[in-house]
């Protein structure tokens, strides 16, 4: 470099000299300046113009992609963050500074895919530089192949500064896992499995978790777990259940491990083993899975195979609640509503029932509903509570179901006939209840005779079936008796009567008959036999 600065100064020097022989001292000092600072520039920028070899070797990139594409398949999406670490854990085991990194992989003037995938991942996570979610969804674009598309397709699912878009999420995780990304393939089935960007279908989720299972995707190994544990998509099989749930727990995945506790929690697969269920609720705990916390939790409020510790269960329901988890957010709100290891405080229980049942979850719904029933906290509200009730025993929940039957035997009471109807449902299946067949048919044959569609239905259902009238289905070789004929004949009148009103369930019973001869039917009625 010095070599080429003393030549270009000569030959200033020789230039200025024969143009201006006469010029002054001064001046041939200017002209040899002026002419040394541009060529002190040109030199420069023919310098800089040559790109500077990276000091990371494309293997090391490749590297780091591959703990992300292997980790991606044990650790879900609220677990990403583990995956940084390991990453960093990589870089560092091969001497390798992780801001180095980042520049390295930054000023790369030829980018491939890849490394477009590893820049918006070290981008989103930090690893090596300051997290601007920003710059890794625009980075992620730039990822034309099945990673980049997932990595795309991750932020739209979670709305990573962009807007939240599941259909635009479907359509990346289809195109990804079309061309074989097992992490795709999973995060398809949940789309379908949940009605996230497409219509439900647990047969396609069923099909897709077993795919992205057999390419070695550990996560998509315990969803297909769930299916069959289910029933979900394929015959419910709970020994397999367990299977899968033990080979997936064993690679470390959480969500398995939590899983597999209640297996052995409630017999499923397996013998039971409260001792084995603590076990592993302990460890998944530990690795950050809130259910696992939040089941931790109970086991530790009830005493089951560890010393009862309340306090214990409200900090374990306290960091699974942080986390998200609405059934540990409902636990904590029952803490509080009832003064449990706190200052009972009923402002703060509403707030958390109130977010778990946003959520989905049909006790803290329930509990919701008992706030609103009874204006605590809130201003009385029996018809949001009604609301809350009917969503929660809609789930499943027995409390809301019985809570429920209240609403709708004091409203039958009152001559509801809509209510009478419902009443007699909740009789018939026990919901909320004790079953009680006879009260049903009482329900029902009030609201049938009120004119209510649907009481005629389940009343010609009950003279069909022999419900709480003593005819019985399998009676049918005795229609022709004298103490059926009536009930035969009523049934027989009731459904057309409803489906002619537009009861479409009466249409279909009504149909079923006709497939097997109803014309028979009344005819017995009309025999002599005896």
């Amino acid at each position: 470099m010095m070599s080429l600065i003393f030549e270009n100064l000569t030959n200033a020097i020789e230039k200025a000299t024969s143009i201006q022989k006469s010029t002054s001292i001064e001046n041939l000092t200017n002209a040899i300046e002026k002419a040394t600072s541009i060529e002190k520039s040109t030199s420069i920028e023919k310098s800089t113009s040559i790109e500077k070899p990276t000091s990371t070797p494309d293997w090391l990139f490749e590297g780091a992609m591959g703990v992300i594409e292997k980790n991606l398949t044990i650790f879900p999406t609220s677990e990403y963050s583990k995956v940084a670490k390991l990453v960093i854990n990589y870089l560092e085991n091969n001497q390798k500074n992780p801001k180095d990194f980042f520049n390295d992989l930054e000023n790369k003037n030829s980018k491939r895919p890849i490394d477009y995938v590893l820049l918006g991942f070290s981008l989103e996570h930090g690893i090596g530089t300051i997290p601007s979610l920003r710059k890794a969804f625009l980075t992620f674009q730039k990822a034309v192949n099945p990673n980049g598309q997932f990595f795309l397709g991750h932020c739209y699912f979670k709305g990573i500064c962009t807007s939240q878009n599941r259909g635009n999420a479907f359509k990346l995780y289809s195109e990804a896992a079309k061309a074989g990304n097992i992490i795709a393939q999973n995060n398809l089935g949940r789309c379908y499995q949940n009605g996230w960007g497409t219509p439900k279908d647990m047969e396609k989720a069923f099909e897709l978790y077993s795919k992205a299972t057999e390419g070695g995707n550990t996560i998509a190994q315990c969803n297909l777990g769930w299916c069959y544990q289910n029933g979900s998509g394929t015959t419910k099989n709970v020994k397999k259940a367990f299977e899968l749930y033990s080979k997936a727990a064993e690679t470390g995945n959480t969500g398995a491990q939590n899983n597999l506790g209640r297996c052995y929690q409630n017999g499923w697969g397996t013998t039971k083993s409260m001792e084995k269920a603590f076990i592993l609720y302990l460890k998944a705990a530990e690795g950050g899975n809130t259910m696992a916390q939040c089941n931790l939790g109970w086991f530790y409020q009830n005493g089951l195979v560890i010393t009862k510790n309340e306090k214990k269960a409200f900090i374990l329901y306290l960091k699974a609640a942080e986390g998200g988890n609405t059934m540990a957010q409902c636990n904590l709100g029952w803490f509080y509503q009832n003064g449990l290891v706190i200052t009972k405080n009923e402002k703060k229980a509403f707030i958390l029932y109130l977010k778990a049942a946003e959520g989905g979850n049909t006790m803290a719904q329930c509990n919701l509903g008992w706030f609103y029933q009874n204006g605590l906290v809130i201003t009385k509200n029996e018809k949001k509570a009604f609301i809350l009730y009917l969503k929660a025993a809609e789930g499943g929940n027995t409390m809301a179901q019985c809570n429920l039957g209240w609403f709708y035997q004091n409203a039958a009471e009152g001559g509801n006939i809509n209510a009478q109807n419902h009443l007699g449902w909740c009789y018939q299946n026990g919901c909320g209840t004790t079953q009680n067949m006879e009260k049903g048919f009482r329900c029902y044959l009030r609201a049938s005779d009120a004119g209510n569609i649907n009481g005629q239905n389940n009343l010609g259902w009950c003279y069909q079936y022999g419900w709480g009238n003593n005819l019985g289905w399998f009676h049918q070789y005795e229609w022709g008796k004298k103490k059926d004929k009536k009930d035969l004949k009523q049934a027989i009148e009731l459904y057309p009567k409803a489906a002619e009103a537009g009861n479409t369930i009466a249409q279909t019973n009504l149909e079923l008959w006709s497939a097997i001869n109803l014309e028979q039917w009344q005819q017995s009625l009309t025999s002599n036999v005896v």
